[in-house]
């Protein structure tokens, strides 16, 4: 079994494994004998009976067991049920005088659905939300089975007697639960820093979820609008003491913990496996050093394989913060000076070269020192959750993460304090690129992010085609394929101007400066006006009032375009369109690509074929590689990375420069064209809106490397194909750099 697919396997023991099962109980799952929860109770307990749902309604099965049972757990079969009621009562009976039953349920009211998720037993977004009302009667048989509500649940467990209840909200889900609620308890902090949401069909929703969860616990909407519910019932009315639970299930065994908040005003960090338990001593560990050094730790003991802290009441430090700088701006950024204080303050600084490039380096670099993990206690910060540290590692990482989790998704935060402010104000600009991948290293690492990545592509939203998804719903069908997609309809003997001279203009120039003649750029930064981008004048908006609308193609390129359009009706202009980077705009060169081939041969497998790479020291492997690829297309372009990029993603610098090695890959008679990779556009997906290839050729040294997996099946998506070479053995860059370096060559 793949790294992902042990990890995925063990996602839904999440459900369970935080809850106090009696070793010597008997246990009925009612449920598949070859799944995870299946898997998990047979781990724990030592008498599990496991029926399927029909097997444990059978008279027989139910006379023999009356009263038999500690536990009886069913996950997700309830739904399928024609008729729930009957069978809750007869599950009941097998009940003892103590016993529980955990019963896991989806909520058709859940906010996954409403943020455009599609129903699991339609697949249809909005029915079960709608109460399935949409559904004709000859199509009900065949759907086989529907989601309650929370009103729903409680009605049929009444009518089944089920009275001693206690309701968990689960998100995301079932399959991979996050974090769990109990009924009487809500978040205490805003979600969208902590949460994943998970869906079913991500390529439909349209809503960012987890920062919706702030207004529905105002609101009080919080339970009633859940995902999903864990229903403990209680044969004596006596039931887990639990408030909530954290789960990090994707850091896999060694690392997985459930946090968990008692009623008895306790918080235990529990290791759910056995290779976590060296997390428990370093978890004393390094709570004993940050205290040595001056900061405030929320201490806890050792015990039962659970680290034990007492319950604080307070508000978490993030919310404390943008709280402040809503009150007091000044206020505000002297407590993230002192926060950036605490940072420095927190282990020992090591001498050597390194400070010098990279600011201070700590002995230990805790790199959860964010306000996230930090309550704010009567004037003091008051750590807590500090599992990981790195040795001689950058202060300046440890606080550009500070302040990346203290601005995510506050938009109005941003508006009274830029967060560029700080990177000014703490010298982090020149190297934010390093501070960015060593937050983004050091999570990754941890949570499996790239074994994790195929997974997470099939059930996480692209905030791309969320964006889009959006936008859509603004128009009508015909508007919507006007303004978003037929943007160069008609547009060959106009002139193009583009409104807007940032991240989305330069990457409308990287996919399309070659096809098309771009007349201006117009901006409303002032600064920016008789300037020049890729050659390209920068004019004011008056430019506008004086162009023919009939002889032009206006082409919006901002992310938050609603001011823009009223900006142009202003002016008169009703004829513009929005260019949405995740749209596959047809390119120019595709419709000329066979023309442009020998057509003396019959067309090869791919018209057009695709190779990224440096280029460095051309060897025979980058020559066979060119050549196998000519044998299987029309047209083969070649990307080569530029000197910025490949310090950036080899972190080395080049032998041969840039323009160089542009030249020699034009030479080789098997490339029809060459291109510069741009720094910010370089994955795959950008290669394919950008060159819109039919198949993507690579080396097999990436053949199962999980982020080029995850890469050849967006690709297959998109109708195309990634194919991979034989990776030349005696001969690579590599080696020619080693030999050279050795002084051998």
């Amino acid at each position: 079994m793949e790294i992902a697919d042990r990890l995925v396997w063990e996602f839904p023991k999440g459900l369970l494994n935080w809850y106090h099962f009696d070793p010597h109980g008997q246990i009925l799952y009612i449920g598949d004998s070859e799944s995870a929860v299946s898997e998990f109770l047979q781990e724990h307990c030592a008498k599990v009976f496991t029926q399927t749902v029909k097997t444990s309604l059978e008279e027989t099965f139910l006379a023999e067991h009356v009263g038999a049972f500690d536990y009886i757990v069913v996950i997700g079969e309830v739904e399928y049920l024609e008729h729930p009621i009957p069978a809750l009562s007869a599950w009941k009976t097998l009940l003892n005088a103590h016993g529980r039953v955990l019963l896991g349920m989806e909520n058709r009211l859940g906010l996954r659905y409403f943020c455009g998720d599609r129903d699991p037993f339609t697949h249809r977004v909005f029915d079960g939300v709608d109460h399935y009302r949409s559904i004709v009667a000859a199509e009900r048989s065949d759907i086989p089975g529907r989601n309650y509500s929370r009103d729903e649940i409680c009605e049929m467990l009444d009518a089944a007697g089920w009275r001693q209840r206690k309701f968990y909200s689960v998100l995301p889900d079932l399959l991979s639960p996050q974090l769990i609620y109990a009924e009487n308890y809500l978040p205490k902090e805003e979600l969208g820093t902590r949460y994943f949401p998970r869906y079913d069909h991500p390529d439909s929703v349209f809503l960012e979820e987890e920062y919706l969860y702030k207004d529905l616990i105002k609101n009080g909407l919080f339970h009633a609008m859940a995902n999903a519910y864990l229903i403990e019932y209680s044969s004596d009315e006596v039931f887990e003491d639990v408030l909530h639970v954290t789960l990090s299930m994707d850091r896999g065994k060694e690392n997985a913990v459930a946090t968990i908040i008692r009623s008895n005003q306790t918080v235990e960090k529990r290791i759910l496996y056995p290779e976590g338990n060296w997390k428990l001593k370093a978890l004393e560990d390094n709570a004993e050093d940050l205290a040595a050094h001056g900061l405030h730790v929320l201490r806890g003991t050792v015990q039962d394989h659970a680290y034990l802290m007492p319950y604080v009441n307070k508000e978490i430090a993030t919310d404390y913060l943008r709280r402040l700088a809503k009150q007091d701006v000044e206020e505000f950024i002297k407590e993230v000076d002192r926060f950036c204080h605490l940072i420095l303050q927190s282990s020992e600084h090591v001498d050597g070269e390194r400070e010098t490039s990279l600011g201070v380096i700590l002995k230990r670099g805790y790199w959860d020192l964010v306000p996230l993990n930090c309550f704010w206690d009567e004037g003091r910060y008051l750590f807590y959750d500090q599992e990981f540290y790195e040795e001689n590692y950058p202060a300046n990482a440890m606080i550009y993460k500070m302040l990346e989790v203290l601005y995510v998704g506050d938009t109005e935060l941003e508006a009274i304090v830029s967060i560029r402010y700080f990177w000014k104000r703490y010298h982090l600009e020149e190297q934010r690129e390093i501070w960015q991948n060593d937050m983004c290293r050091s999570i990754a690492e941890v949570r499996h992010q790239s074994d994790l990545r195929i997974f997470y592509e099939k059930v996480r939203r692209n905030p791309e085609v969320t964006n889009t998804n959006r936008q859509r719903m603004n128009y009508s069908g015909d508007e919507y394929r006007r303004i978003f997609v037929d943007i160069f309809f008609n547009a060959e003997n106009k002139k193009i101007i583009l409104f807007g001279s940032g991240n989305f203009t330069n990457r409308f120039l990287v996919q399309f400066r070659k096809d098309y003649q771009i007349d201006a750029i117009v901006d409303n930064d002032s600064s920016k006006w008789g300037s020049e981008l890729e050659g390209i004048p920068i004019k004011s908006a008056e430019y506008l009032k004086d162009i023919s609308q009939e002889d032009s193609r206006i082409i919006i390129c901002v992310k938050k375009y609603a001011g823009v359009i009223c900006q142009l009706q202003r002016i008169g202009i009703t004829d513009y369109c929005i260019y949405d980077p995740n749209v596959n705009y047809a390119k120019k060169r595709n419709s000329m690509v066979i023309a442009s081939a020998d057509q003396a041969v019959v067309p090869k497998k791919y018209p057009v074929g695709y190779i990224a790479g440096v280029f460095d020291l051309f060897h025979i492997g980058h020559l066979n590689m060119f050549k196998r690829a000519k044998e299987q297309c029309d047209y083969l372009i070649v990307g080569v990375l530029p000197d910025a990029g490949v310090r950036h993603n080899k972190k080395a610098n080049p032998f041969i420069p840039f323009q160089e090695r542009m030249e020699i890959v034009k030479a080789c008679r098997y490339v029809d064209e060459v291109i510069e990779i741009p720094l910010s556009y370089g994955g795959i997906k950008d290669a394919f809106r950008m060159v819109q290839f039919d198949c993507k050729f690579s080396g097999s040294d990436y053949q199962n490397n999980p982020d080029w997996l995850a890469d050849k099946q967006f690709l297959e998506k998109q109708g195309a194909e990634m194919v991979f070479f034989p990776y030349t053995e005696d001969t690579s860059s590599t080696k020619i750099k080693q030999l050279i370096e050795q002084s051998l060559l």
